[in-house]
């Protein structure tokens, strides 16, 4: 796969992930405000508990690499990333980071 496919693929998974969000969960989340309820509707059931306890786990392991890269790496702003991987989700913060990321380690190639 070529870098700009790479690119292209990661930014349409993000764009169609926060379409789905943003139909799913914000029409319901206007009409009743509950932020809390919200998140605990995520665990309704054990299937439905089963996904978001991957996604709470994905979330800290991303965080966890960003925090490590940005020492390691010097990768900067992750930060934003993981801010946004809080809301709308994972699949963005984590795309965007890997977008992120392979810009600043090509600007340091070149």
């Amino acid at each position: 796969m070529s870098e700009k496919l790479f690119q292209t693929t990661i930014i349409a998974i993000a764009a169609l992930f926060l379409f789905l969000f943003s139909t799913i969960v914000i029409p319901p989340l206007v009409a009743d405000p509950d932020i809390v309820g919200a998140f605990a509707a995520g665990f309704v059931n054990p299937y439905a508990s089963g996904y978001s306890s991957d996604v709470l786990a994905c979330w800290a392991i991303l965080a966890a690499w960003i925090v490590y890269e940005a020492k390691a790496l010097q990768i900067r702003h992750g930060w934003i990333c993981i801010l946004l991987a809080i809301i709308p989700g994972v699949a963005v913060g984590f795309a965007l980071y890997l977008l992120l990321r392979l810009r600043q380690l090509k600007a340091r190639a070149d």
